[in-house]
């Protein structure tokens, strides 16, 4: 009897008839365990969505019912209570990189205006020849500014391999994250309490705040975005004409 006739009979559809299963020993469930795990371990307020946009950026090609699957069954899903102590830092040497553009560095400074209202520059250096690469200045600078801050900078330069950074709020924020993430470019985290380990980035808040911040009153945040445009462009021509 044809396999058409007879799978009509018992109303069977003829793709089942020759479906073969692929064998499949677990291997690919246990790498998407050691995925998410990962990706839970370094950003414990990640949700599944954010998870899995990672995987795909990473030229994953799981569907996502079971990647969601085994998220729930890790218990991954459940709201995570308990705080966790900042994850160890690799204790690296402060060395300059060996050319231009291969590692910058960012951090931020605070101040007063007469009125007494407080404001943050952002301030962001090539570690190499310590060029100034922007000072942002606000009265709030979260991570979305800090990304808008740094994608004006790859419009016209390209980014490094990796950011010296410290451990605040804004450089821990998920969003930097996969900024990070989706623009290869590492975020290394200095060991908590040590500031001597973004030392380049230490000895260009000194200065700043020496020439300018120390010097003049301010009354609104435009005068403070301009003398530290101003403070910017002469360390600029300085670092030429030392050249």
């Amino acid at each position: 009897m044809p396999v058409s006739v007879a799978c009509e009979v018992v109303d069977l559809p003829r793709s089942s008839w020759y479906y073969i299963r692929q064998h499949d020993d677990g291997a690919e469930d246990r790498r998407i365990e050691d995925f998410l795990r990962e990706c839970v371990a370094r950003r414990p307020r990640r949700g599944f969505w954010k998870c899995y946009t990672r995987s795909r950026r990473m030229k994953h090609t799981w569907n996502h019912k079971r990647v969601y699957r085994i998220y729930k069954r890790l218990g991954l899903h459940l709201r995570r209570r308990a705080k966790h102590r900042l994850p160890a830092r690799v204790q690296q040497p402060l060395l300059a990189p060996q050319a231009p553009g291969l590692s910058w560095a960012m951090d931020f400074t605070r101040d007063t205006l007469t009125s007494g209202r407080v404001f943050r520059a952002l301030n962001i250096i090539d570690e190499f020849n310590r060029e100034v690469l922007a000072i942002e200045v606000d009265t709030s600078l979260p991570s979305q500014r800090v990304i808008r801050v740094l994608d004006q900078l790859k419009a016209w330069r390209p980014l490094p391999r990796s950011i010296r950074v410290d451990n605040g709020p804004e450089f821990m924020a998920g969003a930097l994250a996969d900024w990070s993430d989706g623009n290869n470019v590492h975020l290394n985290f200095i060991p908590p309490g040590k500031p001597q380990k973004n030392g380049f980035m230490e000895r260009l808040n000194r200065s700043f705040r020496e020439d300018i911040l120390d010097c003049y009153l301010f009354d609104t945040l435009d005068e403070i975005r301009g003398a530290a445009w101003d403070w910017l462009v002469s360390t600029m021509k300085n670092d030429h004409t030392t050249a």
